[in-house]
């Protein structure tokens, strides 16, 4: 599977703001993003002093480099996502953030079971993960409403998940989505919307890029 292999810390540095790629790194003060707040490359600093003023244009094009990185999504999957949003009725710009959002990937980070959407994808590729108890291996797999998503029987006894488990009492997990910490079990409860979304680009700006 095509994925995005530039350093993490550089693609947060590149958009200027914490994409939260690396777990906990990101919440700590080794964060790349507290000690070199700038673009990366040797211009970086001075980028950082002159801030250059961005066109209409690429002010649209960094959102939409900043939903796919957080996404960890390839550009022909991010465009073929765009363009199922804008065939669904309703609004294109919260269509998108849904179809991103209810990724089976990205649902196993939401619910804690992963520190981050890289680690999710490959749990997700290794088997751990069910949907209504059914296994299911593939990382963009679309959940629907009052789905059940939960960790394979046969993998709980690994070492990932004797340290993982024990901290879904902790977790913090979104409004549209429910946790079982005991079971070890999590349910879409609702779409989500913009406004349950805690994310750092602006979707509608995207939807102007695309509709150029």
């Amino acid at each position: 599977m095509a994925r995005n292999l530039d350093p993490k810390c550089k693609q947060c540095r590149r958009e200027g703001v914490k994409l939260f790629l690396k777990g906990d790194k990101c919440f700590s003060p080794k964060c790349p993003m507290i000690k070199r707040d700038y673009p990366p490359g040797v211009h970086g600093p001075q980028a950082k002093k002159g801030k250059r003023r961005l066109s209409g244009f690429g002010t649209q094009l960094r959102e939409k480099q900043k939903a796919k990185r957080i996404y960890r999504i390839l550009e022909k999957q991010f465009k073929l996502y765009f363009d199922k949003a804008a065939q669904m009725p309703g609004e294109v710009s919260e269509n998108l953030l849904q179809l991103l959002e209810l990724r089976l990937d990205n649902l196993v980070y939401r619910l804690g079971f992963a520190i981050s959407r890289d680690s999710a994808r490959q749990l997700v590729n290794h088997g751990h993960i069910t949907v209504d108890s059914k296994k299911i291996s593939i990382p963009s797999a679309q959940v629907k409403v009052g789905q059940k998503i939960g960790v394979a029987l046969k993998v709980k006894e690994k070492e990932y998940w004797k340290t993982q488990l024990p901290k879904l009492a902790k977790a913090e997990v979104p409004g549209w989505l429910s946790l079982d910490p005991k079971e070890h079990i999590g349910q879409v409860i609702s779409a989500p919307t913009r406004q349950d979304l805690p994310i750092s680009f602006d979707p509608t700006l995207i939807v102007e890029f695309y509709s150029r």
